[in-house]
């Protein structure tokens, strides 16, 4: 579930009733069953208007679109990302786009920081973009950020001494300069 706001959601994950960190088989096999008990076809006896089967088949297009997502590994990162920035919204102090950052080489990883009021820095990495599905790309003197589809993504860095927080926006490849 997820609280945004005074709503509450549902994941694709609490709508086919897996953890989070299930695998594609247990994912697979749990959309196999619901999708067999909230298929239209198996609903004969309803009328086409009652409650009960404009339900199931609300029930059935949620499942088909949980699986869409969650059976894909880059359009599951992707949701992933989107969870954890939607559980982390509530306390970030500003946005950043990646032209506020510093960005520094260490080696083959880039390290991108942006200072926090307190004194300390709000810092990620590239190996961190990577696992978020936004990795960096060298491209001869070239280095940018690719995200999926050409879409923005977000990620929200907390301070390394303080509670504060702020959500970094990247932008569909962002260059970066060193």
């Amino acid at each position: 579930m997820i609280l945004n706001g005074n709503a509450v959601h549902k994941s694709h994950y609490d709508i086919l009733g897996v953890e989070e960190d299930a695998n594609y088989e247990d994912i697979r096999a749990v959309y196999r069953s619901a999708i067999l008990s909230f298929h239209p076809d198996k609903l004969h006896s309803a009328s086409d208007s009652s409650p009960s089967k404009r339900e199931t088949e609300n029930r059935f297009l949620e499942i088909q679109k949980a699986w869409e997502i969650l059976s894909d590994q880059r359009s599951r990162t992707i949701y992933d990302n989107e969870l954890r920035s939607l559980r982390q919204d509530a306390a970030t102090s500003e946005d950043i786009g990646v032209d506020d950052l510093k960005i520094e080489a260490a080696g083959d990883v880039l390290e991108l920081s942006y200072p926090c009021r307190c004194g300390d820095f709000y810092v990620i990495d590239s190996l961190d973009l990577a696992d978020i599905g936004c990795p960096v790309v060298r491209d001869g003197k070239e280095i940018f950020i690719e995200t999926s589809k050409d879409l923005p993504a977000s990620v929200v860095l907390p301070c390394g001494s303080c509670s504060l927080k702020v959500r970094l926006l990247i932008n569909p490849n962002t260059r970066l300069e060193l």
